[in-house]
């Protein structure tokens, strides 16, 4: 990689929220660039200062977080991405990404995403939630849309199921991130 890739993470409320800490931590070791958006549900679970510390930059977590520049940072960061990846990924975040939901920033990035960008969710829910017809229809409306998926595992759940919907492994997250800035 001669430039440094532009890759925003996004983190949305999941347990596994803090595991996105580390594939911050790998993406950044791998002289990416790393900007981070959070959710206000997945501040619930995780605060913004390990990936500020991990990726040497401010974590976005407000739709009006703005930079010191005239130009809004959600549009800033959908302007020079080269990937977006969304982990963990909850139902809601699906949805409103199949839909055209816009409405805090992370989905607001990626609703005006560039063009040349590419987008790889790895989702994390109850299994129960993942499988409902409602989740598996927004998934291949995003497939459809050129979105990747990688995920869910399967295992024991926080919830205490055990079955599909465990985040992905994030070393595996990380490397599919990598082949993807090829």
């Amino acid at each position: 990689m001669s430039k440094a890739n532009k890759i925003i993470l996004g983190v949305t409320g999941s347990i596994a929220a803090y595991k996105a800490a580390e594939l911050a931590s790998l993406l950044t070791k791998a002289k990416c660039d790393v900007r981070v958006v959070m959710t206000a549900d997945a501040q619930q679970f995780i605060t913004p200062l390990p990936f500020k510390t991990l990726t040497r930059h401010p974590v976005v977590t407000n739709l009006y977080d703005e930079d010191e520049g005239w130009k809004p940072t959600h549009l800033e960061l959908a302007d020079v991405a080269d990937l977006l990846v969304i982990a963990p990924a909850t139902a809601n975040v699906i949805a409103k990404l199949a839909h055209g939901l816009a409405d805090d920033a992370l989905s607001c990035i990626a609703l005006a995403l560039n063009p040349r960008a590419r987008i790889l969710i790895a989702p994390a829910m109850n299994g129960k939630m993942w499988l409902h017809p409602a989740t598996q229809a927004n998934v291949k409306t995003l497939k459809a849309r050129g979105v990747e998926f990688i995920g869910p595992d399967e295992g024991m759940l926080s919830c205490g199921y055990e079955g599909v919907g465990r985040l992905w492994p994030v070393d595996k997250i990380a490397g599919r991130a990598l082949k993807l800035l090829r």
